[in-house]
C-alpha cells in the first residue's frame, strides 16, 4: 500500500506539472519576457497595454475574458449601453460566442521590427505644400517620401486581412446571424490600424505594381495589382479554404483646412464556400486631424451597410464622428437583422479596441486588436503584421515576380531611413511611369493588367476579377521565364541607386523581360 501511496503521488505530481500554464515553453522564437500575462485594460491610451509586447490575434477558440467584471465595458466605452436599448426588439444571444481573451505573444517566424527608426523629417512644412494644392484632388499630386510609410497601398489593402481568423470562425458557424456577427467584427477590425498611422500615408502603386503574401499560419495566399493610373484603382484577391475575400478601392480626398477627408469608393465582398454566402459591404470616411501639428490623428466616420447576397441577414454598423465637444471617440455601433427587420444582435464598441455583441450583462467581446509591438512610435505606429508585409526572404525573392512592391528601392531605402536615396527613387519611378504613359499614348496602345479582369455586371455596374493565372505562372514556368508587357521591373528601373540590401536581387532580372527604352538592360 505504500508503493501504491508513492505510484499515486507520483501521477498526481505529473498531472499538475502538466497543467501548470506556466511550465509550458514559449513558442519557439519567442524572446523571453514575452510570454508574461497581459494586462486586461482595453484601452490604446493606456500606456501600460502599448508597453507590452504581447500580440493577439483574433483566437480560434473563444474563452472567457479575464476583464475585472464578467461582460462589463470599460468606463469610457460604458457609454453604449445608454444608446442601444432592447425596448421592442428581440434579443438573441449567442451561447457559442465567448469574450476573446488576450493571449500571450507568439512569433511567425517573420522579423519583429524594421531595419531602422523613422528618421527625422526635419523642418518640412506640410502646410505650404497643401496650400499650393488647394482644390486639386491630392491622390495626384506627387508627396515628398518624407509623408510616406514604408508601405504601398497594395500592402494596406493586405493588412485588412490581419484577423482573418474571424472569417474562418464565420465559415464554421451554423447560425447565419451569428455569421453575420463575424464578418461584422471583421470589417471593424480592417480599421484598427490606422489609429497609431495618421501622421504618414502609403506608397501610390505604379500601373502594373503587384503584391502578394502567402500567410501559411493564415491559412490565406493574397495578391494584389494596380489596373488604373488614373483614376488610381487598387483591386486584389485572397483565397483560403474558409473564404474568398476581393475589393477594388478607389479613393478621393477633400481638404478642409487643418484636416483632410478621405473618401473611399468601391465594395469589399468576401464568400464563404462553406455556406454558400456572399458578403459585401461599404467603406466608411477617414480623416486626418491636425495637419500641421505633431499631434495628428485619425477618425473614422459614417455608415456601414454589410448584405448578405440571399437577404436572411444584414447589419449596418455606425461609425460615430467624433466631436468637438466630446471626449468621446472611435466608437461603432449597430445591429444584426433579420429579412423582416428585426434587431437579432445588437453591437458596440471602439474600432481602436474591441467589438461587443449583446445588452447589459449578456454582453460579449467578439474581437479586441493585439496589442502594439515595443517601441512602435519609433517605427511609424506598425503593428506586429505591418512590420512583416515589407520583408524580402532571401527565397521569397527568387520567387516573386519583378512588379512586386517588395523590390521598389524608393520603399526600401525610406525603410532602411535613407531619406535622401527614397526620394530621388521616388522621383525616378514616378518619372518612368509618366514616360510610360506617353509611349502608350503616342503609340495608341491601351493598357490591360495582368492578373485582373474588368467585367460588366448585370446592372452595368463594372468590377474587377481575379482571373487566376497569377497562381499558375508563379508555379510554372516562373516569372523569371515570362515577359511583362509594361517591362516594368522595381529593380531595373533604379539600377543605379539600388540599396545594398537589393543588389543580390539583379540576378534574376536579365534581358529576357527587361528590354528598357530609357535605362540599358541589366546583362
Amino acid at each position: 500500500s505504500i508503493q501504491q501511496n508513492k505510484d499515486l503521488k507520483a501521477k498526481l505530481l505529473e498531472i499538475h506539472n502538466i497543467t501548470d500554464v506556466s511550465n509550458i515553453a514559449p513558442p519557439v522564437g519567442t524572446p523571453a519576457g514575452d510570454n508574461d500575462e497581459p494586462t486586461p485594460s482595453l484601452s490604446h491610451e493606456s500606456s501600460s497595454v502599448l508597453s507590452a509586447s504581447e500580440f493577439f490575434d483574433a483566437a480560434e477558440n473563444f474563452s472567457n475574458c479575464s476583464t475585472s467584471s464578467e461582460g462589463s465595458l470599460s468606463e469610457e466605452g460604458g457609454s453604449f449601453l445608454s444608446d442601444i436599448s432592447d425596448e421592442g426588439t428581440e434579443y438573441t444571444p449567442i451561447p457559442s460566442v465567448t469574450e476573446v481573451p488576450p493571449t500571450p505573444s507568439c512569433t511567425t517566424g517573420r522579423r519583429s521590427k524594421l531595419p531602422a527608426p523613422k528618421p527625422d523629417t526635419g523642418d518640412f512644412s506640410l502646410c505650404n505644400l497643401l496650400f499650393k494644392n488647394i482644390g486639386k484632388d491630392l491622390c495626384k499630386v506627387s508627396m515628398p517620401v518624407t509623408l510616406n510609410e514604408p508601405l504601398c497601398v497594395l500592402q494596406r489593402l493586405c493588412e485588412e486581412l490581419e484577423y482573418s481568423e474571424l472569417l474562418d470562425k464565420a465559415a464554421e458557424t451554423t447560425d447565419k446571424y451569428e455569421r453575420m456577427v463575424y464578418i461584422a467584427a471583421f470589417a471593424v477590425s480592417a480599421y484598427s490600424s490606422s489609429y497609431h498611422r495618421a501622421g504618414h500615408k502609403p506608397f501610390n502603386p505604379v500601373l502594373g505594381e503587384t503584391f502578394e503574401c502567402i500567410r501559411e499560419d493564415k491559412g490565406f495566399q493574397f495578391i494584389a495589382e494596380q489596373v488604373s493610373h488614373h483614376p488610381p484603382v487598387s483591386v486584389c484577391h485572397a483565397e483560403s479554404k474558409n473564404f474568398i475575400f476581393y475589393q477594388d478601392m478607389r479613393i478621393k480626398t477633400k481638404f478642409w483646412g487643418k484636416s483632410m477627408e478621405i473618401l473611399p469608393l468601391g465594395t469589399i465582398h468576401v464568400y464563404l464556400p462553406k455556406t454558400n454566402d456572399h458578403y459585401q459591404w461599404n467603406k466608411v470616411t477617414t480623416c486626418v486631424h491636425n495637419l500641421f501639428s505633431g499631434q495628428r490623428w485619425a477618425d473614422q466616420y459614417g455608415e456601414m451597410v454589410i448584405t448578405e447576397e440571399n437577404g436572411d441577414a444584414a447589419c449596418k454598423l455606425t461609425f460615430v464622428k467624433a466631436s468637438y465637444w466630446s471626449n468621446k471617440r472611435h466608437e461603432v455601433q449597430g445591429s444584426v437583422t433579420s429579412r423582416d427587420g428585426k434587431v437579432i444582435h445588437n453591437l458596440f464598441g471602439k474600432w481602436t479596441e474591441a467589438l461587443y455583441c449583446g445588452v447589459g450583462r449578456s454582453q460579449k467581446c467578439i474581437w479586441r486588436p493585439g496589442t502594439m509591438p515595443e517601441d512602435y512610435e519609433l517605427y511609424y505606429g506598425f503593428t506586429r503584421f505591418a512590420i512583416e508585409l515589407n520583408e524580402l526572404d532571401p527565397e521569397l525573392e527568387k520567387l516573386l515576380p519583378p512588379t512586386d512592391t517588395r523590390f521598389r528601392p524608393d520603399q526600401r531605402l525610406l525603410e532602411e531611413g535613407n531619406i535622401a536615396g527614397a526620394e530621388m527613387s521616388k522621383q525616378q519611378i514616378e518619372q518612368s511611369q509618366r514616360d510610360r504613359r506617353k509611349q502608350r499614348e503616342e503609340l495608341g496602345i491601351e493598357y490591360n493588367p495582368m492578373w485582373f479582369n474588368k467585367v460588366t455586371l448585370d446592372d452595368s455596374k463594372e468590377q474587377w476579377v481575379f482571373n487566376y493565372k497569377y497562381w499558375d505562372v508563379r508555379m510554372n514556368p516562373g516569372f523569371s521565364n515570362i515577359s511583362f508587357p509594361e517591362k516594368l521591373c522595381m529593380v531595373h528601373a533604379n539600377a543605379n541607386i539600388l540599396p545594398p540590401s537589393l543588389k543580390g536581387n539583379i540576378i534574376q532580372h536579365t534581358v529576357k523581360h527587361c528590354t528598357w527604352k530609357y535605362i540599358e538592360p541589366i546583362q
